[in-house]
């Protein structure tokens, strides 16, 4: 494969993207939808799609409530899936056809699609004619969704993955009141917490549904290895081969237990400790009947990838209902509102004059739970592998090897080589030919 930045990349697709079609992933963007067709006119109800991020759907509808009540325009919120691959899907289909919406939730693993597939707009002049200095949001968060000088979303629901610990849990296996500094020095506590916690997992993790993949691309990377050298794949080098066995053997000797619902299972103090999203906080903290602490993934750093979600603007709806949707992301994203969002949920404030404001200065001190993302984005985190968020569907297709390693209890080598080719073939297939 030839290695590519990622805004060379966009610069020599844009000239084919209407020759190739991505087989697995968004729409080609083909048909109009009803709403590119609409006449000039006052735009009085949007629809915003969510799957409502870190139970989030209380603290978004009052936020659209106030969007209404400042604007006189209702926003219809609609639950468009579970998860943001279920949003994906469902957009997908209205691309062929459907209604589509104003606004519309994209991940870190779907946005890049989209836009190569010309479904999302380029933000850049909205921005302009809304009259939004997007300088004031944080600039590592708003250049994940940029290519060639075009950003296809801004930042909204954007985490990182925490360490959430049991302190009592800690504290009967006289472990320090911390997280482990590395992998290793876990392996060495995983023994003492199970004995001083009989019938409890010492760590629980979310299985490959529900982003294994995103939690194991930090613990990857600890161990020198990768998803990825740009569009290389680097499962089987030995690093990462290290990575995957380490994963297996934890998982064999009972020191990680995988779930489908593995914050359930810490808050009921069923697990020691919790790798999860920052989007999870508030959820815990509200669930949880005991006293528990957040701390970096382990290291050496970067031990921790960036996630999460931004607002995205169809392309095939009229120009005045862009507008509108661009002018209902800024109030979504301001100031005052990033701060009620961010206490509501546990997602990193996306904008800098947020983090600096009294309400948020007060609500850290209350909550130091809540300072360990913010801390951790500068120390320890990265941007993800290109195996896992550009190419169509890598990161399940990662999560579900990772599931055949674990509970599936098969070969790591075997498994991770299988990711290896699969991925060298998508991009073949999918990618590629737009070089």
């Amino acid at each position: 494969m030839h290695p590519l930045d990622r805004r060379r990349f966009l610069q020599l697709s844009g000239l084919t993207l209407g020759a190739v079609g991505l087989s697995a992933c968004a729409g080609t963007g083909s048909t109009a939808s009803s709403g590119s067709e609409e006449s000039a006119g006052p735009v009085e109800t949007l629809t915003m799609w969510s799957n409502h991020p870190g139970e989030s759907k209380p603290v978004e509808t009052q936020l659209l409530e106030a969007y209404t009540a400042q604007t006189g325009t209702a926003v219809n919120l609609v639950t468009a899936g579970k998860s943001y691959e279920e949003i994906a899907q469902r957009f997908n289909a209205a691309l062929s056809g459907g209604e589509l919406p104003d606004v519309v939730l994209a991940s870190d693993v779907t946005w890049f699609n989209f836009a190569l597939t010309d479904a999302i707009t380029p933000m850049n002049d909205l921005w302009s004619a809304a009259g939004l200095d997007v300088g004031g949001y944080v600039d590592s968060l708003v250049s994940d969704y940029e290519f060639e000088g075009r950003n296809y979303a801004l930042p909204y629901a954007r985490s990182t993955p925490l360490f959430y610990y049991d302190k009592p849990m800690w504290a009967a296996a006289g472990l320090p009141d911390r997280g482990p500094e590395t992998w290793a020095e876990f392996a060495e506590w995983a023994p003492r917490l199970a004995e001083a916690n009989p019938g409890i997992a010492p760590m629980a993790l979310p299985d490959g549904s529900n982003y294994l993949d995103w939690q194991f691309q930090g613990m990857i990377w600890t161990f020198g290895g990768a998803y990825s050298e740009e569009w290389e794949p680097t499962f089987t080098s030995p690093e990462s081969l290290e990575a995957g066995r380490y994963l297996q053997d934890r998982y064999r000797a009972g020191h990680i237990a995988i779930s489908n619902d593995p914050n359930s299972q810490f808050s009921a103090g069923q697990a020691a400790c919790l790798l999860q999203s920052t989007g999870s906080l508030g959820g815990l903290t509200k669930t949880a009947g005991f006293e528990f602490g957040t701390a970096f993934l382990p290291g050496p750093p970067p031990g921790c990838p960036t996630g999460g979600a931004g607002l995205a603007i169809p392309q095939r709806i009229s120009d005045e209902r862009k507008t509108k949707a661009m002018e209902l992301i800024a109030f979504l994203t301001d100031t005052q509102n990033t701060v009620t969002f961010t206490q509501a949920t546990g997602y990193m404030p996306v904008r800098k004059d947020a983090i600096d404001t009294p309400e948020t200065q007060t609500y850290l001190e209350q909550n130091p739970n809540a300072r360990t993302a913010l801390e951790q984005l500068g120390a320890n985190t990265q941007s993800q592998d290109y195996a896992r968020v550009f190419l169509p569907g890598g990161g399940a297709r990662i999560g579900a090897g990772l599931d055949r390693v674990t509970t599936g209890g098969e070969d790591v080598e075997t498994v991770f080589t299988a990711l290896g080719e699969e991925s060298r073939t998508v991009f073949e297939r999918d990618i590629e030919p737009l070089l």
